[in-house]
């Protein structure tokens, strides 16, 4: 017959307190979104600066419209660049803003999936705003491969495509309906509504690339509003 005794835990087997002051260090999805709010305005500013198109000395000139968008390709390049580093960027973004409304949202809410689909749609937008650029920027201005006509079609393009932000203002309004259930601090919620309310009103109507001015801003202040006064969730990657 074997005896078996319990001995009580001790003081000895719990770990000291610390004494040190908690830090927590910078939230890495609302990063990403402050990096892809920058990138996205520095796509959005090079992408017009190819004004080629708009330009009214070349207008209905597609050869003089070709040959000047030849002149452009540091600013293309530039465009490319911002607008993918701004795609990839938003997917970490949508995944944490996902995770950071399933947290504190209503278990049964539908927020938190609308607002990652409409951030990454967006992303999606921008690659396809910029899935034209291996063909025409090294090729722009040589007549021998791009057809005058088509580089005039390029430069309309990248002046519109990627400009289409509408759907991230929708990401912006679920903000302030988990503002309402206490889910996120009320001024990012006001914040989602005033500033995503009218990138989603300006992709609805028919002038949808004038979202590409707001879009990029309102993820700017919201991502750096995650960054910096979410204090209950600041330190999750």
């Amino acid at each position: 017959m074997t005896a078996q005794t319990h001995i009580p835990a001790t003081a000895l087997d719990h770990a000291a307190p610390h004494d040190e002051p908690v830090v927590y260090p910078p939230t890495r999805w609302a990063l990403a979104g402050l990096g892809a709010g920058v990138a996205g305005l520095g796509a959005v500013v090079s992408s017009s600066m190819v004004s080629a198109v708009y330009d009214e000395k070349y207008a209905g000139d597609a050869p003089a419209i070709s040959k000047a968008l030849g002149d452009m390709v540091p600013q293309m390049l530039a465009f490319h660049v911002c607008a993918m580093v701004a795609a990839v960027l938003m997917v970490p973004f949508a995944a944490g803003l996902y995770r950071r409304l399933t947290a504190t949202t209503p278990a049964d809410s539908v927020l938190p999936l609308v607002a990652f689909s409409g951030v990454l749609v967006t992303a999606v937008v921008l690659v396809l705003g910029s899935g034209l650029d291996t063909e025409f920027i090294f090729a722009a201005g040589d007549p021998d491969i791009v057809v005058p006509e088509d580089a005039a079609m390029f430069n309309h393009w990248i002046g519109t495509v990627p400009w289409c932000w509408g759907l991230l203002g929708l990401s912006g309004v679920t903000l302030f309906g988990a503002a309402r259930h206490g889910g996120v601090p009320r001024w990012i919620g006001l914040v989602g509504l005033v500033g995503g309310g009218l990138t989603l009103l300006l992709g609805v109507s028919p002038l949808q690339y004038l979202a590409g001015m707001t879009g990029p801003v309102g993820l700017l202040v919201i991502a750096l509003g995650f960054l910096a006064g979410d204090k209950a969730f600041r330190g999750r990657s």
